[in-house]
This record gives C-alpha cells, structure tokens and sequence, in this order.
C-alpha cells in the first residue's frame, strides 16, 4: 500500500526542521526523575534504602523511563538492595511479587535482562529464585541470555543455559540466534557452552549459519569450536556463498586453511548468476596467500571450461594486478574463456583495454600480453586506431612478427627471447584493422616495420590510394618500387596527376644497388634481427653502414591531427567505417 504523505506528516516534518535549526538538545526530556528509593538503590547504600521503605517510601515509582527501583539495583548489581526490594514487593503477596520482579521499563527491559547484560550473576541467579521471566523479550526482540551473550558474561550464560533458558529462539530483525551473536562477537567460551545446547544449523533471514559468521568474521577459535561440534562446513547461505567463499572474500587465511583441511569444498558454485567459487572471491579481493593456497585445490575447469569464468576476469575488473600475476604465473590461461554469454566480455585482455580510457596501458594489460593473450580484432582497434603508440609498442616487445616464409596455416607458434610469435589469424586481424585505419598510419607504420612487419603486405589498392603523401613515401622506401605491380602503379600515377602525392625525387629513377642490396639484408636476416643493434653490428660491413642498413637514413614521418570521427571511439569509429580486406 502507498504512503499517503498527509498533512500530519507534513507538520512533523517541520516541526523536526524547526528543531534541527534551532539546535535543540533533546536530552532535556530526559532529566533524572527517579524517586529517592530508586536512586538509593543505583548507589547500592543498602542502609538507606532500608530506612526509606521504613518510612513509607514505595518501591513501585517509576521514572520518565519507566525504571523502578528494582530495574536500578539490578543493572547496578547490588544484590542486597535487589534482595530488599523484592522483599519488600513480596510483602502484599506472592502474586504481586512476580508481577512487580517482572515489569517491564518502557524499552521492555526486566531487572533480570538489566542484570544479564551488566554481568550481574548473583542478582541474576537472585531474580530467577523469585520467578523473573527467563526468555522475556525487550522491544528490540532481545532476551536475558542473548544480552548476556553479548557483554562477554560466561557465568551468566551459564546460569541462564543451566535454568531452562530458550537458546535456538531469533533474535533482532536479522533473526539471529544466541549462537550467531557469541559467535560474531567471538566469546569462545561462550561458543563452547551453547554448542552443547544450540542448534548448529541455525539460519537468519539470508540463511546465514554461525559457522558462515565465523569464517566471515574470522573467528579463528569460533569456527574450530563450530567444527569439531559437527557444524556444516559447506553450508550455503541464500546467494549460495558458503564460508570458504566468504572468508577467502574476507582474506581470512587461518580460517581458509582450516575450512579446506576439514572438508570445505572450494568447487562449490557460490553464485545464482555464473559459477563463482571461492577463487574468484581472493582474486576479487586480491588475497594473494588465499589465492595460491585455492588454485592448489581449485578444479582448472574454471580456467578455460565452457559455461565457467576464469578468476582472471573477476581480478581484471578489480584492477588486481597481483591475482592477475599470480594466476598467469600459476598456469591460468591470459586468454581464459569467451564469456560474452555470461558476462558480456571476449577475454580478459579486452576487458582490461575497456579500461585504457585516455590513460597509459595498465599493468594489468602489460601482464596479459606478456603472458602471451591472443590480440583479437577489438584489441588491435586499441592499437592502431589511436595516434598513442605506447600499447602497440608494448605489443612488439612481446610478440615476434612472422617472416613471408612462414605465413602458412597449422604452423607452430615458437617463443623466441620471451616472445610469442603472432599466428596467421593474429598477423590477418591486426592488417585488417591496420589497413582500416590509414588515417593513423603515420603512428603504426614506422613501428611496424621496424618490428619486422613484410612491407609488401601493406602495398594494398586501399593503402596507396587513401595514405596521405609522406606515409606513402615512407613505406615504399621499404620496398623496390621500380617492381610494384601495375595496378599499384596506377594508383601512384593517378594521385600525382591529381597532386595528392608528392614522390621522392628517387621514385622517378632506376632504384639504386645499395637499396637493393640493404633489402636482400632485410629479407636474409628477417626484419625482427635486422634491426637489432647488436646483431647489425657483428656484420662484415663497415660502421658507417650500420644505419643505413637499419633504414635509419628514412625520415621519420608525423601525424596531422584530424581524427575522422572525434565523437566516436576507437571501437565504434572503426565498426562505422570498417570494410573487410582480404591482406594475405
């Protein structure tokens, strides 16, 4: 049913605004009104209390909260003034006596609550001889034990468990148990007593059990108790998570060993939406020691099974770059599972690239792509569609670029000084992207060809036709322009015609030996150790050479800054503009 917002409510409302502006300090309504007796027993003067009920004064008076003299004594823990009091109040009879013993303040505390909570085990014991209500219920739905449970009262729990006390009743609005409470506040001695006499089991409203609050809180001493008691180490809470979960969660490591060496299982799935397991919890988190003692024990199912999620996500999502390094380094796939179904996400790399914004290429990405993740075709668009080159760069100082020779498909993918080669899929997407981004081509070109890219992969129609003058000047001197095809051919011609390319003076001449020669060098050595200081330098040719051969005389080209469409990024620019090239 809808509130109705009536006009009392508006007049409460101001009334409250009234009272917060002028500051009013409402402990006013709360001054010390208890009569002469009650206070005499909160100070526990016995002689004095004795002397006013001689003269007449009642023990029934209450204050402005609805305290008596006996509520006084009893928080107070004076056991003789409660003694007296009682006395007192039995003196009409024994009817009248009980009723007085259990009446209620106007937060529905008895004496023998007031006394449970404060620890007063004689006063408590005292009360129960006159028949105080044991599990009598406060408006905040607690109980003489579950107070005593609370403060830390050992011997008070043990008087009230001894006398019949209720102990599986709820309590508070989370509906938990005595049980619950000792736990999460982490009284083992407690915990020790009332395993004998509660309910293990015992749920909240989330279907929490103790144990679960154990290991959450890590009660180290709690959940040994809990265990060797018999309690469930696998039980599930009403999302599914079990302790293990929570704890590796929590970073609870004592708890984790001790939940593992007793029968947790960390291949339980915690989640109703995808298969969590605990794994994910500590890479989540980043709980580095939980995590290498999970992935010791987790199935690798998660790793790279269909219908599973690696933890490499959850901790690429977090920004973890220690689960990510741990994970990678204990085996974990970079590459993991495509989990566009379960979470809208290709691969980890992917979904830390969504992360790059306008940024430097995170740790996380630089983990990833030395660990060897495949580069889909999203991922170059992060590459190459950009005029920042840091993350292509980071790319070549972990990927070798295959020579022409090995271009075929089922070809092995060897790792040479810590670096992956790119297969035929990887070396296609990257040239599809490449070739659909010309635009930026004087931020890619220099380092691709540098790394050992063929040139004669990029000497397509698209290239030549929509590369702006100097990249074009660039890229054919990587190559015998007097050899290019005719329909190349064509398309240079027609753009000088039209003025839009501007050639070296060289391209209208025979080209000369010594850039034959320094291509053959290229072509012998492959690009990849060409251009490496160390091995042009071992060459029987003279120093002078040694940049010439490295194509160091060619003049760096620069980027003009007119991205094609600056509302869109690079992944929607790309899709908008995309055409499929056929490169090999």
């Amino acid at each position: 049913m809808l509130f109705k917002y009536s006009a009392v409510c508006v007049k409460a409302r101001d009334i409250v605004a009234a009272c917060l502006t002028h500051s009013m300090d409402f402990t006013e309504c709360y001054g010390d009104t208890v009569s002469s007796v009650a206070a005499a027993a909160r100070s526990g003067c016995r002689r004095r209390l004795r002397r006013l009920m001689k003269s007449g004064f009642s023990v029934h008076c209450r204050d402005n909260r609805g305290w008596s003299a006996l509520h006084e004594a009893a928080a107070a823990g004076s056991r003789d003034c409660v003694q007296d009091i009682v006395t007192a109040a039995a003196a009409g009879s024994s009817r009248g006596c009980r009723v007085y013993v259990n009446s209620l303040t106007h937060e529905g505390e008895s004496a023998c609550y007031l006394a449970a909570k404060h620890g007063h085990v004689a006063v408590v014991r005292l009360l129960l001889k006159a028949h105080a209500d044991i599990n009598q219920l406060t408006n905040d739905l607690s109980c003489p034990l579950y107070a005593a449970v609370d403060g830390g009262h050992k011997e008070v729990v043990e008087l009230l468990v001894s006398k019949g006390a209720e102990v599986n009743r709820t309590h508070t609005a989370s509906c938990w148990t005595c049980l619950h409470q000792a736990v999460y506040k982490g009284h083992g001695e407690i915990v020790s007593i009332l395993v004998n006499v509660c309910n293990l089991e015992a749920l909240d409203d989330h279907r929490i059990s103790p144990l679960f609050v154990a290991a959450q809180y890590g009660q180290q001493e709690c959940l040994e108790i809990l265990v060797n008691a018999g309690a469930d180490v696998n039980t599930q809470a009403a999302d599914l998570a079990t302790p293990l979960l929570i704890a590796s969660q929590e970073g609870h490591q004592t708890c984790v060993d001790f939940l593992l060496d007793h029968g947790a299982d960390p291949n339980v799935a915690c989640s109703q939406d995808w298969p969590q397991l605990p794994i994910h919890a500590a890479a989540e988190f980043g709980h580095i020691s939980v995590l290498r003692r999970l992935i010791a024990v987790t199935d690798r199912t998660c790793d790279r099974g269909d219908g599973m999620v690696s933890p490499l996500y959850v901790a690429v999502q977090r920004n973890q770059s220690d689960s990510v390094e741990t994970l990678l380094r204990e085996g974990y796939s970079p590459d993991a599972q495509d989990c566009t179904h379960i979470l809208g996400l290709r691969s980890p790399l992917s979904f830390a690239l969504c992360f790059r914004s306008n940024k430097p290429y995170s740790e996380l990405v630089r983990l990833l792509v030395a660990a060897g993740a495949r580069l889909g075709e999203e991922d170059w668009i992060h590459a190459l569609a950009t005029d920042r080159t840091d993350l292509l760069q980071l790319i070549l100082e972990h990927r070798w670029l295959p020579r022409p020779e090995t271009l075929t498909r089922g070809c092995s993918v060897p790792h040479r000084d810590g670096k992956t080669l790119l297969k035929l899929q990887d070396l296609r997407e990257m040239l599809c992207v490449a070739l659909n981004q010309v635009h930026f081509a004087a931020c890619w070109l220099p380092l691709l060809l540098n790394a050992g890219l063929e040139p004669s992969l990029l000497l397509q129609p698209h290239m030549l036709e929509q590369a702006d003058s100097e990249v074009l000047n660039y890229l054919l001197e990587f190559v015998n322009w007097s050899t290019l095809r005719p329909p190349l051919k064509h398309i240079l011609d027609r753009r000088r015609a039209e003025k839009t390319w501007q050639p070296c003076p060289q391209f209208d001449s025979i080209t000369s030996l010594s850039h034959i020669c320094r291509l053959q060098v290229r072509f012998i050595l492959g690009p990849d150790q060409l251009m490496r200081t160390n091995v042009v330098q071992q060459l029987p040719v003279p120093s002078p050479l040694h940049s010439f051969l490295q194509f160091k005389d060619i003049p760096e080209v620069s980027f003009q800054h007119s991205p094609p469409s600056p509302l869109l990024g690079p992944i929607e620019g790309y899709r908008s503009t995309h055409q499929h090239r056929h490169v090999l």
